[in-house]
């Protein structure tokens, strides 16, 4: 594992980083991964459908050892956890932009320039996603009791026929907005940052904060985008994950590109 040694977090300054990037930017982020996506396409659609498989493997095994209870935290989790798994499409855009060639093995085999910090970077953002899904195992226990859970067709009922249900909604949403934002914030531009620059996990997921608080309504729309995106893939039965991750993983990458115009 690569040594990289500690630094003092960079801030965003006018020369190096980018503020108040204007909110339509977020469209053009989606356009251009749109484009990345259309070059070579089969290696895209080939990682978007690994994604897809995975998931698929995942969702099976949750229903398989009953622990279904954990899907609907486990799906928002997968944002968290996301521009870790997006990081091959990053590999490519970056290698489209300078004029390299592009294979899925290439997208696969990625070698950061952070070395090893980049596995520490997602490491930190898994032990998020646990620590999110156990959370909200806790709110269900506090607002319906030790019941076991009722099952997928159930819920619904439950959480939007009842006081209890919407009480949960209410304060869980709230609860799960916190732990959202907080993962937006540390992983919009920490992945890329560790695929292409020398430097640590800390002052990465650092940088990231501080660059989405300085362009805050630009990526808000982003954010927004990614959502709708997401929930489409989902409702699809993850089927259009398989152009909808790496389309988003493209754009994330010329969301990098516009804050960082510099290596």
């Amino acid at each position: 594992m690569t040594t990289i040694p500690a630094v003092v977090p960079p801030l965003p300054r006018q020369h190096s980083w980018k503020r108040d990037i204007p909110r339509g930017a977020a469209f053009g982020w989606l356009s251009a991964g749109w484009r990345d996506f259309t070059i070579h396409p089969a290696s895209s659609i080939s990682y978007g459908l690994l994604v897809f498989l995975v998931s698929v493997v995942t969702v099976i095994g949750l229903f398989a050892l009953h622990r279904d209870y954990i899907l609907l935290p486990a799906f928002a989790g997968f944002m968290v956890v996301g521009p870790v798994i997006g990081i091959g499409l990053y590999e490519k855009s970056r290698r489209i932009a300078e004029g390299r060639p592009v294979s899925l093995w290439q997208m696969i085999f990625v070698r950061p320039e952070s070395g090893g910090q980049i596995l520490f970077a997602g490491v930190l953002l898994f032990l998020l996603t646990l620590l999110w899904m156990r959370a909200a195992v806790i709110q269900y226990a506090l607002f319906f009791g030790l019941r076991p859970f009722p099952g997928l067709d159930h819920i619904i009922p439950m959480l939007f026929t009842t006081a209890t249900g919407w009480a949960m909604l209410l304060i869980g949403s709230a609860i799960g907005g916190l732990f959202a934002a907080f993962a937006f914030a540390i992983s919009a531009f920490s992945i890329p940052m560790l695929l292409t620059e020398r430097t640590d996990a800390l002052t990465a997921m650092g940088t990231s904060m501080a660059l989405v608080w300085n362009n805050l309504p630009v990526m808000l729309t982003w954010a927004a985008i990614m959502l709708v995106l997401i929930v489409i893939g989902i409702a699809t039965g993850l089927l259009g994950m398989i152009v909808i991750f790496p389309v988003l993983g493209h754009g994330s990458w010329h969301a990098y590109r516009t804050m960082r115009p510099q290596s």
